[in-house]
């Protein structure tokens, strides 16, 4: 019990006897205990050290109280143990040091969160006027505003004086927005590119194979963008990027069909309903209305010659569209 204090088994023993009488002795301590001469004499030693016995005369010895004595020696273990506790804090605090100097000194990928729409265009205006060699982007199906064509006008034509590749991938929808098709037109006459695909799953730009941002919310770009910096994520973004760009027809050319005389709306759009979305879910996907949607699969289902959308389904899958 207490050993934690400095105390040997054998000196606690004996304390505990003197304890129980005014005065104890050598002899009378060891044939009570059963311990030898030497074990007695060495553990009043002890105790006459720790402060726990005193002298009181003709030899014999006396207990000091045990609230006064080990009150004293707990508090000298918690005195000690407060100097370790502060020890190791001091240790603790060192090593947390070295480690911030170690991660500073391991290369990191940056990933800012840019919140609203006016951080976002001050972000993306400053690494634009940075660009040396190309941009890429996806703009997800809402249509151009007046005021972000004149806006892009401006800094695209920019960057398209300055040498810089410009590639944009649109949503299909927009080619039913003259404004949209009007940017498009313009930019094609000044050596940017666009092509649409049916379905952009974010808005993105990337710029110089070195930066990309993409939208916190893809419902909702006001919300602000990702500004990301580590390589690999911007080579696997650029993938995509290239995937949806050669799936993609370019604005001037009507949507490509393949032999069964589908465009590639209408495969993903069956592709979404066999995966189990309703109209507006799918509409969504795709940037059309739900009566858009309705009218494409009234169309489909009456190229198959089929009534329900299970039957459609069927059909589909049995000629291979999907």
């Amino acid at each position: 019990m207490l050993e934690s204090v400095g105390l040997t088994p054998q000196a606690e023993r004996v304390y505990a006897a003197m304890v129980r009488r005014p005065v104890s002795r050598d002899a009378a301590l060891a044939d009570e205990l059963e311990l030898s001469a030497t074990e007695v004499r060495d553990a009043v030693h002890l105790l006459t050290e720790r402060a726990l016995v005193v002298p009181a005369g003709d030899g014999g010895w006396r207990a000091v109280g045990p609230q006064a004595a080990l009150g004293a020696l707990l508090a000298e273990q918690e005195a000690e143990l407060a100097t370790r506790h502060r020890r190791l804090e001091t240790v603790r605090a060192w090593v947390a040091a070295l480690e911030a100097e170690h991660d500073l000194s391991r290369p990191r990928d940056e990933l800012v969160r840019l919140e609203g729409t006016a951080a976002v265009r001050e972000r993306l205006i400053g690494a634009a006027k940075a660009m040396r060699q190309e941009c890429l982007s996806f703009t997800v199906g809402r249509e151009l505003t007046p005021e972000a064509v004149e806006s892009g006008k401006i800094h695209n034509l920019d960057a398209l004086r300055r040498g810089i590749s410009l590639r944009n991938v649109y949503q299909e929808n927009v080619r039913h927005d003259p404004v949209s098709l009007a940017f498009a037109k313009w930019m094609a006459s000044h050596g940017g590119r666009s092509r649409t695909v049916p379905s952009v799953p974010f808005r993105m730009v990337i710029m110089d194979q070195a930066v990309a941002y993409l939208s916190l919310n893809p419902q909702d770009s006001r919300e602000g963008a990702l500004e990301i910096r580590s390589p690999v994520v911007v080579d696997a973004l650029r993938v995509l990027f290239e995937q949806g760009w050669e799936s993609g027809t370019p604005f001037g050319e009507p949507p490509k069909v393949d032999e069964a005389g589908l465009s590639a709306q209408d495969q993903a759009l069956l592709r979404l309903l066999d995966a189990g979305h309703t109209d507006e879910s799918a509409g969504r996907k795709l940037g059309l209305s739900a009566r858009t949607v309705r009218r494409v699969i009234a169309e489909l289902t009456d190229r198959m010659g089929v009534e329900s959308r299970f039957q459609a389904g069927a059909e589909a899958v049995r000629r291979g569209w999907l």
